[in-house]
């Protein structure tokens, strides 16, 4: 019997010891190619085709604090978890993500390995949700905390785009995707994967994950249903919105920009209404439908667009809006 080669050590060397072209050498590599672009990294900007003449864009930050602790995430997890949030909101637009751009800082003493698992998580994040979709580009700094930035494109396919202000009395609200597992997820984090002084602890937030992989996957690497954006689209959605910081503060977005309620049906929620209605981060798409739209794959039916403009209702009762904000509740700590 032979033994299994060992795994490599991770590389000792840490940003600092490398030069800007050194680092992008150890990253261009990781990182997959877009079936848009004309030109990729490598010059001062890239080119990418736009058959549709028109293109979405959006973009987000992570940054170590409020958006995410060291100790719990994998560099893996955090390339995964910044391009699946772009690639959600895309999406949620109807349009079928094309490009990334991806800029990275860092504090120097930051291990090259980390960012190499970073790209590893870009990498396979638009392999895994969205085929065809590459980064095309970037940049990189120094800071004292690690930032992503990443900014997304998307290609409408000759579609109109699904704005949150299309819903209209009568249609069908349905959702794609999760509710309530990543929310819960950091809850068990912040209670569970700590130390006994409330510092996110590395080794209590791996056991965790394997005592509770479905909620604490999902909020530390998402799992967005890219590819019902499009779909919902072709189906004749009439509003569309990524459900990022909880079901029932995005659905009085939705609600407030097409002038109506939204009246969820309880028992489409789950056992966990609560949790379900007010936890964030699980990325989901919302669509409203008009009555008798035959629903796509992977939608589900959880209430209807009522007249009640800007009211979010649950069994025909106002429900007070929750969920993530990132100017409410972060007590400073990086972990």
């Amino acid at each position: 019997m032979t033994n299994a080669a060992a795994a490599p050590l991770p590389s000792s060397e840490t940003l600092a010891d490398l030069s800007e072209g050194e680092v992008l050498a150890r990253i261009f590599p990781r990182l997959p190619g877009s079936d848009a672009q004309l030109l990729g990294p490598g010059d001062d900007a890239a080119v990418l085709r736009a058959p549709d003449g028109r293109y979405v864009v959006t973009t987000d930050m992570m940054i170590q604090g409020p958006d995410f602790r060291l100790a719990w995430s994998t560099p893996h997890d955090l390339g995964w978890k910044a391009a699946a949030t772009n690639l959600s909101d895309v999406a949620a637009m109807g349009a079928r993500p094309t490009a990334l751009v991806v800029a990275i800082a860092a504090p120097p003493s930051t291990p090259i390995w980390v960012i190499e698992g970073i790209a590893d998580g870009l990498r396979d994040g638009c392999e895994a949700l969205a085929p065809g979709c590459g980064v095309v580009g970037g940049d990189l700094s120094a800071s004292d905390a690690l930032t992503l930035a990443v900014t997304a494109f998307g290609d409408l396919e000759g579609r109109e785009p699904v704005l949150r202000s299309g819903a209209r009395p009568g249609d069908v609200v349905a959702l794609a995707g999760r509710l309530g597992d990543a929310g819960w997820g950091l809850s068990l984090l912040f209670r569970l994967g700590v130390d006994a002084d409330g510092t996110p602890d590395a080794a209590l937030a791996a056991a965790l994950r394997e005592r509770h992989p479905r909620e604490i996957g999902a909020q530390l690497a998402p799992e967005p249903p890219i590819d019902r954006g499009p779909a919902a689209a072709l189906a004749g959605a009439t509003a569309m919105l990524d459900v990022s910081d909880g079901l029932a503060i995005d659905a009085g977005r939705l609600a407030r920009a097409s002038g109506v309620g939204i009246d969820f049906d309880s028992t489409t929620l789950g056992g966990q209404v609560e949790r379900a209605l007010g936890g964030g981060e699980d990325h989901g798409l919302l669509a409203t439908f008009p009555a008798g739209t035959e629903l796509p794959d992977g939608f589900r039916r959880l209430g209807v667009v009522t007249a009640a403009a800007g009211v979010v209702l649950v069994d025909g009762t106002p429900h007070t809006q929750g969920g993530w904000d990132p100017y409410r509740g972060w007590d400073g700590a990086a972990g």
